[in-house]
């Protein structure tokens, strides 16, 4: 007689889903990157170097346009920390990229302030235009369409980041016009001109 369950023989077991970065092709700084990362790490104590690694991802996007699992493994390296420890920021925060985007990432905010003041039908309209559905590329390879949690321009909803910089106050009749003013006059077409991040180049 055993007190152990008895376990059946078609039990399943949990399989995670996560998915693994794409390899990419080799990947090391250029010389002008590599000196920026130089220029960077230096504000930081040398017991400290891995603070860095913000930075050192947004080159390493900046140089490829989105993080590959090699650029993930030359930012542990020097930074001298495990590629665990980088693939977890990678992970964390929406603005690093592990497929390719488009030269215009349109986030739209989806957020409580940007929801009342319909955001949804932004995104929808902006998905109409485009062709696509949230997450995907156009044929064309210009435009990503995303959708993100609070921007923090709640005051100005509903708000699209386009790459770096915020389009205010976007009703969602307007999505064409934004759509076509980027295609003929690129970021000049974004009405705010908040830079959220400095940029690494």
């Amino acid at each position: 007689m055993s007190f152990h369950p008895k376990m059946a023989y078609d039990a399943t077991f949990h399989k995670s889903s996560r998915e693994l970065e794409d390899e990419g092709p080799p990947f090391v700084f250029t010389p002008d990157r590599r000196a920026r990362f130089d220029e960077i790490v230096k504000r930081y104590p040398p017991d400290r170097r891995r603070s860095a690694v913000l930075p050192a991802l947004y080159l390493a996007q900046d140089q490829q346009g989105y993080i590959t699992a090699n650029a993930i493994r030359h930012v542990a390296d020097v930074l001298g920390i495990t590629r665990a420890d980088v693939e977890d920021v990678v992970s964390f925060y929406t603005m690093f990229y592990t497929r390719p985007v488009g030269k215009f990432v349109l986030q739209v905010c989806r957020t409580l302030s940007c929801a009342l003041n319909g955001a949804e039908r932004v995104t929808e309209e902006l998905a109409g235009k485009l062709g696509i559905a949230p997450g995907q590329t156009d044929a064309s390879g210009t435009f990503t369409l995303l959708e993100v949690e609070c921007l923090g321009a709640c005051d100005r909803a509903p708000v699209i980041m386009v790459n770096d910089a915020w389009h205010e106050c976007h009703k969602p009749e307007d999505a064409g016009k934004l759509i076509d003013d980027l295609r003929t006059k690129g970021e000049a077409a974004v009405s705010g001109c908040h830079h959220l991040i400095e940029r690494v180049r």
